[in-house]
């Protein structure tokens, strides 16, 4: 018997703020969280800016001699895990621990721990390198350290889809769950490769905007003066739950995952098809398994990249797909603040899209000033919005043409 599956916990490190209140919150009042990049000399870098997690004190969660051995994005992926695990309320124990587990999302891994060894080998010599190098950047460590954290022994796995790794996560969570493999499940994703090497090879491709001048205005997705996405960090995490175990603790319960859909392009490397084939296969996909009609979603949170070929596509793919229905749909990205997590971005997107659901509020996307002709939908310029959301998207589409898509309703509709 198929399993309904809701959501009872969330947490989030984010260039908005450490917290999921703060960073809700600045969501919501339009704040952008993108500056002048503090984590290397930019001096002979095109691109200068990026969105870094500026609050986060690792003292405040870690040990020192514990937090030299884990990356930041393992750091911000367990702190993020373990405030949606306090946030649901859930006990593990011994009984259930087999049936409990953590699914997160990694495009890249310990990338800074590998540029500072790969420096310390060829300076200083290979013996200098840590006996922690490896443990501290493979990208299944956060999932690791989660079930290590919170006693879980049920699934535990890691998914590397670049973009769409959070969204996947999520998705193969609520699957897990709706089949009965767990009663509870940790998902969501996680990324901090701001460093010179990961903001160099984006700069290469020709993927990140160069608005040096004026960082909070970079990401401007679907305007025409888009010029491509902007780099950040941090980390997303829900608890995915059984909804007759999670109704029977009285749990609080933010929203209901109903659908997921995942397709690929069969396409580029880095580029969707004109058509935006693949993007529209996971969004059908999505809803069927939701068993609700389009008519019956109002929000979506877009992937909304701000670059010029992902805006475009996504648009056309959703007008495929909604038809006269496109128009109705309140869509935003919430990159036009947080920026581009990578393989967060999704975690933290599919938290924003159960937060719009469980508050009844459409996010904005900020620096809207002038739509693009392509791009002609209600992408909630500038200012958050209060209204009826039913059932919502959450889109991610990633390199390699990976797509991945969550449907969410409202708990109780």
């Amino acid at each position: 018997m198929k399993r309904r599956v809701v959501i009872t916990g969330v947490g989030l490190v984010t260039p908005l703020g450490t917290g999921v209140e703060k960073s809700w919150r600045n969501i919501c009042s339009g704040v952008s969280g993108i500056d002048l990049i503090t984590r290397f000399d930019t001096s002979d870098y095109a691109v200068k800016i990026a969105a870094e997690v500026k609050d986060f004190r690792t003292e405040d969660f870690f040990e020192k001699k514990a937090a030299k051995h884990l990356d930041f994005f393992v750091q911000y992926g367990l702190v993020a895990a373990q405030m949606a695990v306090e946030d649901s309320g859930y006990e593990v124990t011994d009984e259930n621990c087999g049936r409990v587990g953590v699914i997160t999302g990694c495009g890249m891994g310990g990338l800074p721990t590998i540029e500072k060894y790969h420096t310390v080998s060829l300076e200083r010599g290979p013996k200098r390198v840590t006996p922690f190098f490896i443990p501290m950047v493979i990208p299944n460590m956060p999932s690791g350290h989660i079930s290590m954290a919170i006693k879980s022994k049920g699934p535990n796995l890691t998914l590397s889809t670049a973009c769409a790794a959070g969204t996947h996560s999520v998705g193969e969570a609520y699957r897990h769950i709706k089949y009965g493999t767990c009663d509870m499940v940790v998902s969501g994703g996680t990324e901090a490769v701001i460093c010179g090497l990961g903001v160099a090879g984006f700069s290469a491709m020709k993927a990140l905007s160069n608005r040096n001048e004026d960082p909070q205005t970079a990401s401007r997705p679907f305007d025409q003066g888009r010029d491509g996405f902007v780099m950040s960090e941090g980390a997303g995490m829900l608890v995915l739950e059984d909804y007759d175990h999670a109704v029977a603790r009285g749990a609080k319960i933010y929203a209901e995952v109903c659908g997921y859909g995942l397709s690929s392009d069969a396409y580029h490397i880095a580029a969707p098809p004109e058509d935006a084939e693949g993007g529209v296969r996971a969004m059908r996909m999505a809803i069927d398994d939701s068993g609700l009609a389009p008519e019956d979603f109002d929000y979506i949170n877009a992937h909304g990249t701000s670059t010029p070929l992902n805006d475009k596509c996504e648009t056309h793919a959703i007008k495929t797909v909604f038809q006269n229905h496109a128009e109705k749909l309140a869509i935003s990205s919430t990159k036009s603040m947080t920026g581009h997590m990578l393989g967060a971005a999704g975690g933290i997107e599919a938290v924003f899209t159960a937060l719009a659901l469980h508050e009844q509020i459409a996010p904005p996307t900020i620096n809207l000033e002038n739509p693009s002709p392509e791009c002609d939908l209600d992408y909630v310029p500038k200012v958050a919005r209060e209204m009826n959301i039913r059932a919502a998207l959450s889109n991610s589409f990633g390199f390699g043409g990976t797509n991945a898509v969550v449907a969410m309703k409202r708990f109780g509709s």
